[in-house]
Order: C-alpha cells, then structure tokens, then sequence
C-alpha cells in the first residue's frame, strides 16, 4: 500500500499499474523502460500539462473530429494506464480502437481484447479473429492493421509509439497523432501533431475538449488544423523542460 503522502504517490501509483499488468501477462518486459524514460521527461516539465501539450491537444482533437475513420491505436502500456480513459474518448469522436503491439503474442492478444471488453468496449480491433493485413514496410510485429482500422484509417493516434511505424503510416498518407513525452523522439518529430504530456493526463483532458469541440462549426476547426505548426509546437515543448533547482 502506497500512502497518500509520500511525495511520489501519483507516479508510484502509475509504476504499480505497470507492474499488475505485467504479472497478468499483456505487458512486454521492456515496457518498464519505456515507462521510466517518459517518466522521466515528465518530471522535467514538472509533471503538468503544458500550455504546447494543450494547444496540441485541441489540434489533436479537432483532426479526429474531422476525419471519416479515425482509430486509435493502443498497445499494454496505454491499456494499463488508460484503458477505460480511451474508451471514453473514442466514443466522443467516433473513433475504432485497435490492438497494435511490438512484442505481440496471441495471449498478449487475448488478454488486452478481453480487458476492453470488460471495461464496455466490444467492437475492440486487431484481435486474431480480425481481418489482419500486414504492412510490407514494417519489419516487425507492428506491422499489424485491421482492414477496416488502422489499414483504411485517415486519422491514426498512436500514443507510445514507435517512430518506424509512425513514419510509414504518414508515408501512406495518413494523419498521425501522437502522446509522448519525449520531443525529440523519431516519433514526435515524424508526427503530424505531437502532444507532449502524460498520457493519463492528456486523454482525459482530449475528451473534455471534445465535448466543446464537438459543437463548433467544421470550419472552425479545419482552420486550428491547417493552422497548427508542429516543428514549432515542439520547439516550445522542448522549451518547457527545465532542471529543478
């Protein structure tokens, strides 16, 4: 039991979800480090949300409004921090979800489908009852796209990805959003907008803005599309991370 008052309660909290959803078998071993290298970017921004995360965020959110089949792509680390987060907000922007995974197995397969589905999500992709294509330009498991998912997508949020997918996506000529906090990863950086925060803060907080994006008028958000500058949106992110005293 963590108390309440240790001064690292909130990210021990997080490091304890990793941990439970190791021992239940759907995340990879490596994805502890991923985790701590995030983590430690988080508290370079002093573990908040950014005003260049939030501008990314309404850019993000507008973009999947807008698009005809937008996806959100999760793999173990996003289902252990933010499973039910996603649900909800997939379901404000008419978003698939779908399981895409580097280190993917059939059991981490069956595990995560059946967490979503636990959680209220039924229609969940990339199971291996799904109508899979393998992207020829992906030399390893994450390859993977639903036929009627991430492979027909016009909008793809790939939150913790890695960058060689990320790339090849946009070569295909779909929009990508990402959630990572590291700015000058490959994925950030190939990104066509990238929201630097933490992902259990960010997918919260992309849902609210839905509910107010949701009654603006389609040209008002077309305008904070093509209007949005990601170089620069990152420049600002890099600009946020400071040493503590």
């Amino acid at each position: 039991m963590i108390p309440k008052s240790h001064p690292r309660y909130e990210s021990l909290l997080l490091r304890e979800k990793m941990v439970n959803a190791a021992k239940k078998g759907y995340l990879a071993d490596s994805a502890m480090i991923a985790h701590g290298r995030g983590e430690a970017f988080d508290y370079l921004i002093g573990e908040r949300t950014t005003f260049p995360a939030k501008r990314a965020m309404y850019v993000a959110v507008a973009a999947l409004l807008l698009s005809n089949n937008p996806v959100l792509s999760v793999n173990g680390n996003t289902t252990a921090l933010v499973c039910d987060e996603i649900i909800e907000l997939a379901q404000e922007v008419n978003a698939k979800i779908e399981i895409n995974l580097f280190y993917r197995t059939d059991e981490r397969v069956k595990i995560i489908s059946q967490l979503y589905k636990d959680h209220g999500y039924k229609d969940i992709l990339g199971t291996l009852d799904d109508d899979i294509i393998y992207l020829n330009d992906i030399k390893n498991s994450r390859a993977t796209a639903s036929r009627t998912g991430i492979f027909s997508a016009d909008t793809i949020l790939v939150p913790l990805e890695d960058g060689d997918r990320a790339e090849i996506l946009k070569k295909s000529g779909k929009n990508i959003i990402t959630i990572d906090l590291n700015p000058l990863s490959r994925t950030s950086k190939m990104s066509d907008v990238s929201i630097m925060d933490n992902i259990v803060r960010a997918v919260p907080f992309m849902t609210k803005i839905a509910k107010d994006l949701k009654t603006q008028d389609k040209a008002v958000l077309l305008e904070m599309v093509h209007e949005f500058d990601n170089e620069e949106n990152l420049k600002e992110s890099l600009q946020q991370i400071r040493l503590k005293e």
